[in-house]
């Protein structure tokens, strides 16, 4: 169902933000993403000639990591083509650190800490979070089993209980992976449709 109509409005601002996979030929993989924040009026900036003017990119900003089959980062950088103060650029080469990394549990942790604060860029630390889905959503050309592999999977895979689609206790899991089902208990639905203990 697709959203209801809006109230009469005007556009202010537009933020874009473009992920993309590539397989390379050496066996990895580069991850790009790209942001860029527009305004449909202009404003005052002294870094900019006075002025920032609409339709102008008041951010765009690039960064590429290469990982392997592991989600592992082996390579990264980054490239302010727009920012509203000239310093901005000064900070790309942070994203340096983050080789070594692994993308998974811990990634944002591991962000905070190497990036955090006036250690990093704002808008390319957040791009960082979709940059990593596209990562999985990537490598997974690779790493894709057959229905029939997947319910002999003896370890749970990584994606269990990250969203409601992948739930342990969802139609999906039942079908894909019966093995690492687990049904709701019913105190549990009961209690999810508003029925607690004390109401009976």
């Amino acid at each position: 169902m697709p959203l209801s109509p809006p109230a009469p409005r005007q556009l202010s601002h537009t933020r874009t933000v473009t992920c993309r996979g590539y397989e390379r030929e050496d066996g990895l993989w580069d991850i790009e993403g790209h942001m860029t924040d527009v305004k449909t009026y202009a404003f005052p900036n002294r870094d900019r000639g006075g002025e920032i003017k609409a339709g102008e990119p008041v951010h765009g900003m690039w960064l590429r990591i290469t990982i392997d089959d592991h989600l592992l980062v082996h390579a990264a950088e980054s490239w302010t083509e727009y920012s509203p103060f000239n310093i901005c650029p000064e900070i790309n080469d942070a994203y340096g650190r983050l080789v070594g990394l692994r993308i998974g549990p811990g990634w944002k942790k591991h962000l905070k800490e190497r990036l955090g604060g006036t250690q990093g860029c704002t808008h390319l630390t957040e791009l960082l979070g979709p940059m990593a889905t596209t990562a999985f959503q990537t490598v997974f050309k690779r790493q894709q089993k057959s229905k029939e592999e997947m319910r002999t999977l003896r370890r749970p895979p990584a994606l269990l209980d990250t969203c409601h689609g992948w739930s342990a206790a969802g139609p999906v899991v039942a079908w894909l992976m019966p093995q690492f089902h687990r049904p709701r208990p019913l105190a549990a639905e009961t209690e999810a449709d508003g029925i607690g203990h004390a109401d009976r």
